[in-house]
Order: structure tokens, then C-alpha cells, then sequence
């Protein structure tokens, strides 16, 4: 187990603290630069010693981070990362994981890895870079890239329906799931904080720009001047307004419809992200853009017992009885002689 020590815990860290010296290498004006700005500036308010953090990644762009954070670190094979941070979450429980990954490494090869991770609801955070593209290996068609998108792997247009990450994780049981975009500071920061306070796997898609091979397909919610009437900032226990509050997600049936704040008669229903029924949240982690606002922030946080608790009981109740069966299998009827 992770022990600081008091030297550690007396020390009030800044942002500067978390950055190893290795220089980030990607390409200028990507958006990875202002995940990892927002990433540490959150890890350095959260009180919590260097040296219990552990950043797990696989292979792409967006897997360099675990080398240009000033924690402990794995960067390990194409999808693995989930299956990497899981065991080592079960040995050291005390230990904040959090896995980088990116829409072609985590959802393509990685996909199984994934969707297991959310089933156990283990105690890991699990930031998906959504650039919608392989940009480590120069432009091809990755998981999420649009229908119809021109890529060196697709030049007649890609003929794929995209993988949707949140619906993909809401359909899986998963206890938090929440999307932001790397420009807005504050929503992304927002998100990272309340996904480190989740008790259960975290999923967190972050809609990032490939300024070199997809340059452009989030401007419409990364530029400040006009986000507000192309996103909605979801608020526990508030209405979903968006456009300078003049206009709202309503439900009407089973679907989402845009509202007039200003008219008579029209109802506002408040947004609970702590609802266990999933319906809300799958309709809005599956909004139809441009129909209806992209949401961003926290779309769901439940709680439902996790991994560690599960095995926590195991170890006080059930050790001595799966010793004793192992035993009795091995010596018992059912065992043969070849």
C-alpha cells in the first residue's frame, strides 16, 4: 500500500507540481495540450500525494501522457490499458487510476477490455481523447470517425456507422459517465474532479481536435463565441438551457425536443444524473446533433457497489472455503487417472 509521507502531505501543491520534464511532443495546437493543463491543474486541488496517483495508457497519441505527468506510470500495449490498470488497482486499492485512451485505441482493439472494466465497476477513471481519427499512424478511419468522412483508408468516404463511447458505456451498466470538450476549461475540470469523487469506473469522453487529419469537427462546441447555442451544460437537478438560457431540452414521448424558455405553458424538467433509470441518460449521451445541443458535463453518477467492495467481502468470508473446495476438487470423485 501507498503511504505518503508527512513531508508529502503537508506540501500544497500547484499544477507545475504534476508535469514530469519531458517535454510534451505533439503537434502545435492540438488539443491534448489543454487536457493535460486541465488534468493536473484538477489533480493538484484534490489533496491527494503524487505518489497515490498511477496513469496507465496503451498506444496512440493521446498515450504519451502517462510520460509528461509527474506520477507513477504505465504505458502498455494497444487496448490493454484497462486490463493493466485493473491489476494494479486490486493489488494497491489505495491508489487513484486513471487510464488514457483514445477512440481507436480504446474502442477498437480495446473494446472488450473496456466494456469488462465498466461491468466489474472497479474504482478507475477512464478519460477517452475523442479525436475521431488514427492520428498516430497519419489519418486513417478510426471507431468513432463519422459516416462518409474522406480518409486515406476511406477515399470514396467512410461507409461505418460510428461507435457512440457514452451510449456504448450506459448500455454496459456504467455507473458515471460524462463528456467534455477540450477547450472549455471549465466543464472539462468540472468533470475530472467529479469523476475522481465517483466511487465505481468513470467514463469520460473529451472531444479533442486533430488539428493535422481531422481538423475542425467539434469547432461548433470548442469556440467560445458560439458554444452556448450548440451545448448544453448539464446541471444536477436543473433545467437542461442552453442559448443563453432562452431555450431548453424538453421530453416529449421518448424524445428529446428543443423548448422556448419564453412560452407559456411549456414544462422544464430538471436533469438528475443520480437516476438509476438510464433512459434520460442513454437519449442524451445519444442527442442528435444538430437537432438537438451536444450535452456536456456529467450525464450519469450512480452508485452501485464496486469491484473492491465485492472482493473486500470475499477476502473476510470466503477465503478458507475456497481453499477447502479447491482441495476437495483435486481429491474428490471427479478427478481421473490418464
Amino acid at each position: 500500500m501507498v503511504v505518503a509521507n508527512q513531508k508529502t502531505r503537508d506540501l500544497d501543491y500547484v499544477r507545475k507540481d504534476f508535469l514530469s520534464e519531458a517535454e510534451p511532443r505533439w503537434c502545435p495546437g492540438w488539443g491534448d495540450y489543454s487536457i493535460l493543463s486541465s488534468l493536473t491543474a484538477v489533480w493538484s486541488q484534490l489533496g491527494v500525494p503524487k505518489e497515490n496517483f498511477l496513469t496507465v495508457s496503451g498506444i496512440g497519441c493521446s498515450s504519451r501522457l502517462p510520460y509528461y505527468v509527474s506520477t507513477y506510470g504505465f504505458h502498455t500495449i494497444h487496448g490493454r490499458a484497462p486490463t493493466v490498470a485493473l491489476g494494479a488497482k486490486l493489488a494497491n486499492p489505495e491508489l487513484s487510476v486513471w487510464v488514457i485512451t483514445g477512440d481507436g485505441d480504446g474502442l477498437s482493439i480495446g473494446t472488450n477490455h473496456l466494456i469488462h472494466l465498466i461491468r466489474r465497476n472497479a474504482d478507475i477513471n477512464v478519460l477517452i481523447f475523442n479525436n475521431e481519427i488514427y492520428g498516430l499512424t497519419k489519418g486513417q478511419v478510426s471507431p468513432t470517425s463519422p459516416h462518409g468522412l474522406t480518409t486515406k483508408s476511406s477515399p470514396r468516404g467512410n461507409i461505418d456507422r460510428p461507435i457512440n463511447p457514452l451510449a456504448l458505456a450506459i448500455a454496459n451498466g456504467a455507473t458515471f459517465v460524462a463528456r467534455a470538450v477540450d477547450t472549455n476549461s471549465q466543464v472539462l475540470k468540472e468533470v475530472l474532479h467529479a469523476a475522481y469523487q465517483h466511487k465505481g469506473t468513470s467514463i469520460v469522453e473529451i472531444l479533442t481536435n486533430c488539428i493535422v487529419f481531422n481538423d475542425g469537427p467539434f469547432k461548433a462546441f470548442a469556440d467560445k463565441g458560439i458554444r452556448s447555442d450548440h451545448t448544453v451544460e448539464l446541471r444536477h437537478q436543473k433545467p437542461m438551457l442552453f442559448s443563453q438560457d432562452r431555450k431548453a431540452i424538453v421530453i416529449q414521448g421518448l424524445k428529446l425536443e428543443i423548448g422556448d424558455v419564453g412560452k407559456d405553458g411549456i414544462d422544464l424538467p430538471s436533469f438528475y444524473q443520480d437516476d438509476h433509470d438510464s433512459a434520460l441518460h442513454y437519449l442524451l449521451a445519444f442527442a442528435d446533433y444538430p437537432r438537438i445541443p451536444l450535452p456536456v458535463g456529467v450525464i450519469r453518477s450512480v452508485q452501485e457497489p464496486t469491484l473492491e467492495m465485492g472482493l473486500g467481502e470475499e477476502k473476510k468470508t470466503g477465503v478458507n472455503t475456497v481453499r477447502d473446495d479447491l482441495w476437495k476438487l483435486f481429491c474428490g470423485k471427479d478427478s481421473w487417472t490418464i
